[in-house]
């Protein structure tokens, strides 16, 4: 039997320090990890208090506030600056079974709280706001489901600014050369994919960008027109799943062996990577970069456990990354994740230089493909 957790009020206000932005970043930062661990939520309470500080953010008015708000809330919640003005609360080990009834509790709780300590016509003027972590990512994605509220330190673009910059430029200047330098395969191939079978000659789908962003991913088509999905969706759920049985007992990573769907230049294209190449134009949009984790199908993001998520939050999707030079069909579900993990912590333009070196040589050779 679940019981939903008492927020009892106590007598004196708990001797509760308030961290400020950056250290509350980080607190939201670790409270996910921990959750991807625990399997627990943690509720993320925003209160806008900044129409009634009157730009004093020490005033002796606040302080009573936020020292009844502290009062009405478990120790073990964690309280700072979210923003300027902008009050968050961590309310932590929350049980999953009363996420649909639990965020109503918190708000009514500190809603009386404000409502005792505040005229009315500045509670009128308070707003509230709470996210759930982790967030509930069902069915098809047609929009960001990921909030960039939760992960405040992954959308720090001053600490990795110049990082970002740079690596942006190093993308739009390494596709424009790869489409020229690969424009005569391009006609090659669009012309070998038309006159071995019908149907186009790219192959569109909704893929998963960083943040949750749904874009429309290009590849060279290497399978028959209406191939079914399900075969595929089958084997990545239970490849993520972690089935000893997925593609005959040999742990893979979205890799599918004797594929009856694949056309036979669709097999040369998908074993020489050469049906990757459109993706030039994705990391030319912005959509992907020249390294980082394989963006992530719809149904695969739906099988993914929390932790799983990191890969597509943490680093901007990419056509080869360390999985593609040091893993690919070699390794499990759990370690390619890693790997991206791996990336995204330590990425340097350095980092992504050695990988783009590394990868021909990968290419060419074979190593991981099937």
């Amino acid at each position: 039997m679940h019981v939903t957790p008492r927020y009892v009020r106590a007598s004196t206000p708990l001797n509760r320090s308030l961290l400020d932005k950056g250290a509350f970043s980080q607190a939201i930062a670790i409270e996910r990890r921990r959750v991807d661990r625990s399997k627990k939520l943690f509720v993320l309470m925003l209160v806008d208090l900044g129409p009634i500080m009157g730009g004093d953010q020490n005033s002796e008015r606040l302080q009573t506030v936020l020292g009844s708000v502290s009062s009405s809330i478990r120790e073990t919640d964690v309280t700072g600056w979210h923003g300027t003005g902008v009050l968050g609360i961590i309310f932590t080990e929350i049980d999953a079974a009363v996420r649909n009834s639990v965020v109503s509790i918190l708000v009514q709780r500190v809603q009386g709280v404000l409502y005792d300590m505040l005229a009315f016509v500045d509670y009128s003027r308070v707003s509230i706001a709470t996210y759930i972590y982790p967030e509930e990512w069902e069915g098809e994605v047609p929009h960001r489901p990921a909030s960039p509220v939760l992960y405040p330190d992954l959308n720090d673009h001053h600490r990795r600014k110049t990082f970002s910059v740079i690596k942006r430029m190093v993308d739009v200047l390494g596709s424009l050369v790869g489409l020229v330098i690969a424009a005569p395969a391009f006609v090659t191939i669009a012309i070998a994919t038309k006159v071995s079978s019908e149907g186009p000659i790219l192959f569109r789908q909704q893929r998963i960008g960083q943040y949750g962003v749904p874009f429309t991913f290009f590849k060279f088509r290497s399978m028959y027109v209406n191939s079914d999905p399900t075969i595929h969706q089958k084997y990545v759920e239970a490849l993520i799943h972690g089935n000893p049985d997925a593609n005959d007992g040999v742990k893979t990573t979205y890799k599918l062996t004797g594929d009856s769907r694949i056309t036979p230049i669709g097999a040369f294209l998908r074993k020489s990577s050469l049906d990757e190449l459109p993706q030039l134009y994705n990391v030319l949009r912005g959509e992907m970069s020249l390294v980082g984790p394989r963006p992530a199908i719809s149904y695969e993001v739906q099988a993914y456990e929390p932790w799983h998520r990191r890969r597509v939050l943490e680093a901007k999707p990419g056509i080869t990354g360390l999985w593609q030079v040091r893993g690919r069909s070699r390794v499990t579900f759990d370690e390619m994740v890693r790997m991206d993990v791996q990336y995204a912590a330590a990425r340097s333009i350095w980092l992504d230089l050695k990988i783009l070196a590394s990868t021909p040589r990968v290419v060419f050779s074979g190593q991981g493909a099937v």
